[in-house]
């Protein structure tokens, strides 16, 4: 299942080996690291430079559902006052950076990988 293997970072077109050689670490500000090729079926990731330009908009697309949904929950389902659902939001996008940042990159390489090759 395609969705399965966005979430859990893996080859678009192996799905068996991870897309990320390591996960990032938030508290010690480091984000996560590519591999250059599936070690699996030696799929490029990267295709060109400056590839994952267009992630970015992904990443954005991915934090205003995440800041539209904290908001709407602590605002109008808790009924926090705006300083505290914003001060949610700030939060959120700092535990999230890196998921995002993950997601973001793996979805735009599932978004323009060859689906047709065979693995």
């Amino acid at each position: 299942m395609k969705l399965l293997s966005i979430l859990k970072g893996k080859c678009p077109s192996c799905e068996k080996s991870s897309i990320f050689h390591t996960s990032g670490n938030l508290l010690l500000f480091q984000i996560p690291k590519i591999n250059d090729r599936c070690k699996k079926c030696n799929f490029k990731f990267e295709k060109e430079p400056g590839f994952f330009f267009g992630a970015m908009f992904v990443s954005y697309a991915l934090a205003v559902a995440e800041f539209i949904g904290a908001f709407l929950l602590s605002h109008f389902i808790f009924g926090r006052s705006l300083l505290v659902s914003f001060l949610v939001i700030v939060l959120m996008a700092i535990l999230f950076s890196t998921i995002n940042f993950r997601l973001s990159r793996t979805i735009w390489i599932y978004l323009f990988a060859n689906h047709d090759v065979e693995s």
